[in-house]
């Protein structure tokens, strides 16, 4: 057994010499070699040499080759873009909620539960600047069918905010609390 590591060592040591060897003569790469395996011609008046590349050196070539064209094909793709916004890119958050519920109220085949159009409508329902009127008849229809964690947790919210509204002395005649503390309400009376 001891006979065949040395064997195997001998074997191997041998192989990393030779590649060594060859990784030192072939580390720098004519030119012409990648001009050729670019699909490129060479320079007229240059002396043509057909350089000999292992497999795996042809790869590592392919490969890095490879790698330059995506990374320009991503900046044209970039410059690109920034020409020309895409228009479901410039749709605020806001807007992309409110078209939810709208696709909800329609019952329309294309609308899907998305957790992150329903936690914006529950974090900004009180806001009437970002929930307008002619939505929130829309999203309290929504909020009936709340369920589980989602709707104690609003509940939840509801009431703390109610105890900080009542603490604060209610509005005191200025309309955004006065609404906010209306949207509350419903709110509340509609999930107890």
């Amino acid at each position: 057994m001891a006979k065949r590591k040395r064997k195997v060592t001998e074997v191997t040591g041998k192989k990393n010499k030779k590649l060594k060897k060859v990784s030192a003569e072939e580390r720098v790469p004519a030119p012409e070699a990648t001009r050729a395996a670019a699909g490129a011609r060479p320079e007229e008046g240059a002396p043509c040499r057909d350089p000999v590349l292992s497999p795996e050196e042809k790869r590592v070539l392919e490969r890095k080759l490879k790698k330059e064209r995506k990374k320009e094909e991503r900046k044209r793709r970039r410059e690109a873009g920034a020409a020309a916004p895409s228009p479901q890119a410039q749709r605020s958050g806001a807007q992309r909620a409110l078209d939810y519920l709208c696709s909800w109220a329609q019952k329309q085949d294309s609308w899907r539960f998305q957790k992150t159009r329903q936690t914006w409508l529950l974090t900004h329902m009180y806001d009437s600047g970002k929930v307008p009127e002619e939505h929130f008849s829309t999203l309290l229809a929504y909020l009936e069918g709340l369920k589980g964690q989602a709707r104690e947790l609003t509940v939840q919210k509801g009431e703390a905010l109610m105890r900080e509204l009542d603490e604060a002395g209610a509005g005191g005649g200025d309309p955004l609390l006065l609404e906010r503390t209306q949207r509350i309400r419903q709110v509340l009376q509609l999930l107890s």
